[in-house]
């Protein structure tokens, strides 16, 4: 590989938009790999900034940094993500997407409500929650954020 074709760590935060600290981060969670200088300087290579376009993307979208590792499993590691690879990863997205939509559909419609039984209002509660029954069911707001299904 030519040294021309790796990057410091500065040079991947300023190309990728993304601080020093979580390319560090990321590493440690095996999402980006470098290697090291004989100064012990970290060097990536340039398919690095795709790897973080996904993971950025992901992100965005509100995907977990582990529903990325779970994606990136099937990727050599110093491989950027093809087209095939976006498909995959995008098709194992999905349903996880799809609930997150579902969960906020949820949030919204019931907003000026309750919170689900977190709780907002023990007087109220009485009416949807008596004897706090929902807590047999899991922590939280379970009402709006229903536990998965196994």
């Amino acid at each position: 590989m030519n040294r021309d074709d790796l990057l410091a760590i500065g040079e991947v935060a300023a190309r990728s938009g993304v601080a020093s600290s979580a390319l560090r981060y990321y590493e440690t969670l095996g999402l980006i790999t470098s290697t090291r200088t004989s100064g012990d300087r970290r060097r990536y290579r340039r398919s690095v900034l795709r790897r973080i376009a996904v993971i950025r993307a992901a992100q965005q979208v509100g995907l977990s940094l582990g529903d990325i590792a779970i994606a990136f499993v099937d990727l050599a590691p110093h491989a950027a993500p093809t087209k095939r690879d976006w498909r995959r990863m995008a098709a194992r997205w999905k349903p996880l997407l799809e609930r997150r939509i579902q969960d906020l559909q949820r949030v919204r419609d019931n907003l000026d409500n309750c919170i689900g039984c977190g709780c907002l209002s023990m007087q109220q509660c009485t009416l949807y929650n008596p004897h706090d029954k929902l807590a047999a069911i899991g922590p939280g707001p379970r009402r709006l954020f229903p536990p998965l299904p196994r």
